[in-house]
């Protein structure tokens, strides 16, 4: 993996901070960065000690889309193949069992929670590579926004999936059909945005965030996590959904439940505190 496209940094309480590090470019992707960041959220996947993971961008920047000034430049090389190396090509392939897309892991829903600290401009991929996360941790000046739009590029990374599915159809095509610019206080109106930072605090906020979540049983959050995506893309009806959110959560019951009643029942978590949970 290249550490001059991204940097990945773990914690042993179980956080993995991974950073997009392209500032000459504002971090927009090329198809090695994409195969960096696709291959840091399957490592991330599969450490068992690794609970959450943090997205975002160095330099004041998340990410500006795709490179379109590499593909350009790959372009004038051999118009005929865009793009030139065999490896560039899997980034456009259709979409198959979580594979890799353009924008490197945007194909995936993450198996478990993805906190995105969101500085500067998120916009076409880089406004999709945000919707990769539960969470959006949003500086006071960051922008989001469908830029692609001017130029014809398609949003192929989810974009018209997962951002109807977080802000609702209506609000959604006013940002895909527009392409406007939209700030940090109107994402946070739209649901968008679930916290808006002063500037430079987006990183240490999702690191707060993401270490409250470690104080929680794991395996009840996660499937909690779960029973909401399938809820939302999945579930072929109510009961369907319903019927998933029980099978699947009575599982923790035996593992979890019994000993966190337990600890309540001593005296933990009164009027609703968090502490020492």
């Amino acid at each position: 993996m290249d550490e001059r496209l991204i940097s990945i940094s773990t914690t042993p309480s179980g956080i993995t901070t991974i950073t997009i590090s392209r500032p000459h470019r504002r971090n927009a992707v090329n198809p090695a960065t994409a195969r960096a960041l696709y291959s840091a959220f399957l490592a991330f996947e599969d450490d068992p000690t690794q609970k959450v993971a943090i997205l975002t961008g160095s330099d004041g920047f998340f990410c500006a889309g795709a490179d379109l000034v590499d593909l350009t430049l790959q372009s004038k090389q051999d118009p005929s193949k865009v793009p030139l190396d065999p490896q560039d090509r899997d980034h456009l392939q259709p979409v198959q069992d979580r594979n890799i897309a353009p924008m490197g892991p945007s194909r995936l829903q993450v198996k478990k929670p993805v906190i995105a600290a969101v500085a500067g401009h998120a916009v076409a991929g880089g406004l999709e590579l945000s919707l990769l996360a539960d969470m959006r941790v949003v500086e006071e000046d960051a922008t989001f926004g469908v830029y692609c739009r001017r130029w014809g590029v398609p949003l192929i990374d989810g974009g018209t999936v997962r951002l109807q599915a977080i802000v609702g159809l209506g609000r959604a095509l006013d940002m895909i059909l527009t392409g406007r610019p939209v700030s940090a206080q109107e994402a946070l109106s739209m649901g968008l945005a679930n916290r808006v930072v002063p500037k430079g605090k987006a990183l240490e906020e999702a690191t707060k965030i993401a270490e409250q979540l470690l104080l929680f049983p794991n395996g009840c959050m996660n499937v909690d996590r779960d029973s909401c995506y399938y809820a939302a893309y999945n579930a072929s009806s109510f009961e369907d959904a319903m019927r998933n959110e029980y099978d699947h959560g009575v599982e923790v019951l035996q593992t979890e439940s019994i000993q966190g009643a337990a600890r309540f029942a001593s005296g933990k978590g009164r009027h609703g505190g968090f502490e020492k949970l």
